[in-house]
């Protein structure tokens, strides 16, 4: 169930852990240093209160100087995500420990583990290193990023804690139907990361524009609708502070059910864009 922020036109989400996130967020990959820096606080200027960032990306120093700088931290969910070179339990924590430090916050609101890397095996040590961290009160919210089924399921055995949030690829030419109706039997709340789809963007798909048309929106606008329908929160980048306003302007209107379903008909074979299946690609 949604409700609208007293400080934000974008709606509310509860998790399945009682704490609430925005039902759009701000991804800061590849931004670094100063254009960090300057493209999250544009970013929480223009009305974002859900910023994504990971170790991977060096860029906690940028985001949470940024958040700090806003006046109103209280305001914003800040999420990072645990590298794969970290997945023993104890560096888990370590490392956990170390993102709050970076961000310069008392608390992390959410942490992810970034990939499962899944030859190596050691998931369900970095999962059982973030019930840790959550436990000791660094991290408020824990999840995981580019999970498969078969990495949730092993991980809530281990533990008994279902992830909040599960971050994955997941735009027109790569829907993801199946893990949407894993999330939601398990209670998961799913986050697409590269929503638009990159270079590969369907903006001029004819789904896409006669949506787009039909609303008087951008082909973008009408895309992060149709994830946020598809009860998906997308994360979004773009450095460009009239794309950021566009980008989080998608709650004015509604897709019909048959602008949805025409849109997840732009899916291919294997749309992804790098190849990244969580059963092989791993990040260190």
């Amino acid at each position: 169930m949604s409700q609208t922020s007293k400080t934000s036109k974008t709606p509310q989400i509860t998790l399945n852990d009682g704490s609430r996130i925005p039902a759009i967020g701000f991804g800061t990959y590849p931004m670094v240093g100063q254009a960090g820096f300057d493209g999250t606080a544009s970013a929480i200027a223009n009305g974002y209160r859900l910023i994504d960032s990971a170790v991977n990306y060096e860029n906690e120093g940028a985001v949470g100087a940024a958040i700090r700088a806003s006046g109103i931290r209280d305001e914003i969910t800040v999420q990072t995500k645990l590298a794969g070179r970290h997945h023993e339990t104890e560096r888990a924590v370590q490392a956990g420990w170390e993102s709050r430090y970076r961000l310069g916050l008392d608390q992390i609101d959410v942490m992810l583990i970034h990939w499962p890397n899944h030859s190596t095996g050691k998931y369900v040590e970095a999962w059982r290193g973030l019930v840790e961290l959550q436990q000791q009160g660094v991290v408020r919210t824990i999840g995981v990023s580019n999970f498969a089924e078969q990495h949730l399921r092993e991980i809530i055995a281990d533990s008994g804690v279902t992830p909040a949030v599960n971050q994955i690829e997941l735009h027109p030419r790569f829907p993801q139907p199946e893990m949407l109706e894993v999330h939601r039997e398990l209670g998961i709340q799913t986050q697409a990361w590269s929503p638009l789809g990159k270079r590969q963007a369907p903006f001029d798909e004819s789904a896409v524009v006669a949506a787009a048309e039909a609303h008087s929106v951008t082909p973008a606008q009408a895309i992060l609708r149709w994830h946020v329908q598809r009860g998906v929160v997308p994360m979004p980048k773009s450095a460009t502070p009239e794309r950021q306003v566009t980008n989080l302007d998608v709650f004015g209107f509604e897709l019909t059910d048959a602008e949805v379903q025409s849109i997840s008909q732009l899916a291919q074979a294997d749309g992804r864009l790098f190849g990244g299946d969580p059963l092989t690609h791993e990040e260190m």
